[in-house]
């Protein structure tokens, strides 16, 4: 067992400032050396296409590209360096884990991956230059894997296969597309029906009218369904499906048989949370163990959030900092039952 640290930071500003902040936040850390090394042990399996890459961000989120040139701006890179390592663009996904659990005030959510590959920084981010407001654990700098944005719009996201994969982006990249482009469900579900995917995952939305989507996506098809849980196959979209689903189904029907609508965001988080109760997971060596749980209530722009297993949560009040209130901590503490670090450390 492992003492863990997760940085809480804010911004406010234009995209291409928060860039190159983050970029000298990098400078301090290990993250690029750590890269360097994932990518030798691991060759992309992906071209980087620069100026395919700026069209499909200028047509959804040109401020976000703005936010790249700030990283390539400090970080003194090459650009096309800048998005292999944080464009969110035709990138290869491993296996992972995640479970989701919806009901009409809150979205609990198990985030289940490598520690290797976590940043261990959350950030408040209110844009001056377009995009809505976030707040959200950062995934690979640019990304997001779930948070909540100004309107109570809440997402996370579930990894389904990575067979077959198309030019498009990514998991984590299309979580920060839904949160600062989108301020319902309906708009979230509108911008998945329209971006080009990667690879196949379930978007898991809930805006603060308690209406909640689980969108199955791969690069060739789409369905929208309404459902409160999800796990890592799909419900509708089987012929997708992969092969072995043991893991997925048994965290489902631990999920379906301890947490429900009747119960509190508190004991809906203690399940998820709990690693004992069979959703919480500790394979973090295969790519699938339970790096945070979360909790966002969209009505009142609050979350909670916990490194590692039976853990009592933090609340963040996003509201609050939204009216312009400090920052609430500067960080998370936690333990993961594991050796392995951190991206950043």
């Amino acid at each position: 067992m492992q003492d863990v640290t997760s940085s809480i930071t804010e911004f406010r500003g234009s995209h291409y400032d928060f860039g190159y902040a983050q970029g000298e936040w990098i400078k301090g850390t290990l993250m690029m050396k750590n890269r360097a090394r994932e990518w030798r042990i691991r060759r992309p399996r992906f071209d980087v296409d620069i100026e395919e890459t700026r069209r499909v961000f200028n047509e959804f989120a040109p401020y976000i590209w703005d936010e790249l040139i700030g990283l390539q701006d400090s970080l003194d890179m090459g650009l096309e360096q800048v998005l292999q390592n944080f464009g969110g663009y035709r990138v290869y996904a491993k296996d992972s884990g995640c479970s989701v659990f919806t009901a009409e005030g809150f979205l609990v959510r198990n985030y289940d991956y490598h520690p290797a590959t976590y940043d261990g920084r959350l950030t408040f981010f209110q844009p001056d230059d377009g995009g809505y407001a976030t707040m959200a654990p950062v995934s690979r700098v640019t990304g997001r894997m779930d948070g909540i944005n100004e309107h109570g719009l809440t997402m996370g996201y579930n990894f389904m296969h990575r067979k077959n994969p198309g030019d498009g982006f990514v998991c984590y990249m299309i979580g920060r597309l839904i949160l600062e482009t989108c301020r319902d469900v309906e708009e979230a579900v509108k911008l998945l029906q329209s971006i080009p995917h990667r690879s196949s995952f379930s978007y898991i939305v809930l805006d603060k009218k308690g209406i909640t989507q689980i969108v199955e996506v791969t690069p060739r098809d789409i369905n929208i369904r309404e459902h409160h849980y999800c796990t890592n196959h799909f419900e509708v979209l089987t012929h997708e499906n992969r092969k072995v689903l043991t893991d997925s189904y048994d965290r489902m029907t631990a999920m379906t048989a301890q947490v429900n609508s009747g119960l509190t965001a508190a004991e809906a988080f203690n399940a998820m949370n709990s690693s004992t109760a069979g959703i919480f997971s500790d394979k973090y060596s295969s790519w699938s163990g339970t790096i945070h749980t979360s909790c966002y209530f969209p009505k009142e722009l609050k979350a909670w959030i916990a490194l590692g297993g039976d853990t009592e949560p933090t609340e963040l009040d996003f509201g609050q900092w939204l009216q312009g209130g400090p920052l609430p901590l500067t960080e998370l503490t936690g333990q993961l039952d594991t050796t392995l670090k951190f991206a950043s450390e």
